[in-house]
């Protein structure tokens, strides 16, 4: 399957993103989730709080936290092939099958194995290290790849 993807991306004349590329898209991502979740808390964060407090408070939005994390990557996938951190990094996701951009049930299956991956100790995106056409859990699971624009 590898060696078909490789033919098939070389004969289309695209290039898979590298680790690099894909972990700056990955970094940009969380610092913009994390900045829209602080200014949609305002209230609760700007109250001086202990280390503690600030803690519980974030534990507390957990699940709205990953809600949104879904919801930021399914639709940006959808619509654009690409998050705003893929965007800026010049990569987007194809499906394997097609070489377009995921389909609605695409995105949101990859969306939420992202988290999914997220949540067992990034353990998905480590496989994506050592996976020779770079698929993480939730790119094998939506069959996609990330390539360069």
């Amino acid at each position: 399957m590898n060696d078909e993807i490789q033919n098939t991306l070389y004969r289309e004349g695209m290039q898979l993103a590298s680790i690099k590329k894909r972990s700056m898209a990955f970094f940009i991502d969380e610092m913009l989730l994390s900045l829209v979740l602080m200014i949609a808390l305002w209230d609760n964060f700007s109250k001086p709080m202990t280390l503690e407090e600030t803690i519980l408070l974030t534990n507390t939005f957990v699940l709205e936290y990953m809600m949104m994390k879904v919801i930021y990557q399914a639709f940006f996938v959808m619509h654009y092939g690409a998050s705003i951190g893929k965007l800026a990094m010049k990569i987007k996701v194809i499906e394997i099958r097609t070489l377009e951009y995921p389909n609605v049930l695409s995105s949101l299956n990859r969306s939420i194995f992202r988290v999914i991956s997220e949540l067992v100790f990034y353990l998905g995106f480590l496989w994506g290290v050592f996976d020779p056409v770079h698929q993480t859990w939730h790119d094998k699971t939506a069959k996609t790849l990330v390539v360069d624009v």
